[in-house]
């Protein structure tokens, strides 16, 4: 059976393979969905896996794993397993005693010259975020928190201050939220309510408590809102209306700049459409 579509060349990311995916993956036939649904479930197994262990744990022949390949524009297996390794590499950050050590030997001239970085990449975050900002998904993302009957927001480790900004822009706009701060490891799900919305946030390496908590409100019924940084993130597999922000790091230390802004622009949007709707 020959597949409806076909890539000529291979993506460039994982997020450009992932948008591939979840645009062809009702046109596949039944063998390379089987190896689709085990990228999706798995793609850290794609890393570290041969092809061997790949049909085997997809149930389908070896042939099959090589043609999924090729359909999604890579030569075969070993150039779309580089492209798996080399994002896995970039998600092992270095400890903060590392990172500061680059720091200090990169801006030995003093803190404007890291000011000046950290403003660049920030400049640089909001072209980014401007550029693959998607009309629809923004739209959908939108309306789901309009029509929530309160707002989880769920962000840990460096998520938490946008979290937080949240909490406090949509609590002066009157807007039901809670913010779940994980105290103690309690991870509140039986706050969870029907017509609840989750809206999470993490980025990689991902923070599992995100993303278990997310992954319930999923299980339970309940439409989950993400902000990550690609579609290979967990948050995108759980079936989440997902807005992906990319942020290049200093040193390893990497900015809210497009995140909060991001974050501003939801908050003011859904409080905006509420208020408008009491008026009327």
């Amino acid at each position: 059976m020959r597949t409806i579509v076909s890539f000529s060349e291979a993506p460039k990311t994982l997020e450009d393979f992932f948008a591939r995916l979840h645009e062809a993956s009702d046109l596949l036939p039944k063998r390379l969905r089987q190896c689709a649904s085990f990228v999706t479930d798995s793609p850290e197994r794609i890393a570290v896996s041969t092809v061997a262990e790949w049909s085997q744990l997809a149930e389908v022949p070896p042939s099959a794993v090589i043609r999924f390949c090729q359909v999604f524009g890579f030569s075969g297996f070993s150039e779309m397993q580089r492209l798996f390794r080399d994002s896995l590499a970039l998600t092992q950050w270095p400890d903060y005693s590392t990172r500061l050590s680059r720091i200090r030997k990169e801006h030995a001239d003093g803190p404007i010259s890291l000011l000046a970085e950290f403003v660049d990449a920030g400049r640089l975050s909001l072209e980014r975020l401007m550029q693959t900002a998607d009309p629809t998904v923004f739209e959908e993302a939108i309306e789901t928190l309009t029509e929530a009957n309160c707002i989880h927001l769920v962000g840990f480790r460096r998520a938490f201050p946008v979290a937080s900004y949240l909490a406090y822009a949509f609590d002066k706009m009157e807007v039901p939220c809670v913010l779940h701060t994980a105290v103690g490891r309690l991870g509140e799900t039986r706050s969870l309510r029907a017509g609840d919305v989750m809206l999470a946030i993490s980025f990689a390496p991902y923070t599992l408590e995100t993303v278990e908590l997310a992954g319930h409100a999923r299980s339970q019924g309940k439409r989950v809102v993400a902000i990550t940084d690609n579609m290979a993130s967990p948050l995108y597999r759980i079936g989440s209306t997902t807005i992906t922000v990319s942020e290049p790091d200093v040193g390893s230390f990497r900015p809210l700049v497009a995140t909060l802004t991001l974050a501003m622009t939801l908050a003011v949007s859904t409080g905006s459409r509420l208020s408008s709707t009491v008026e009327k």
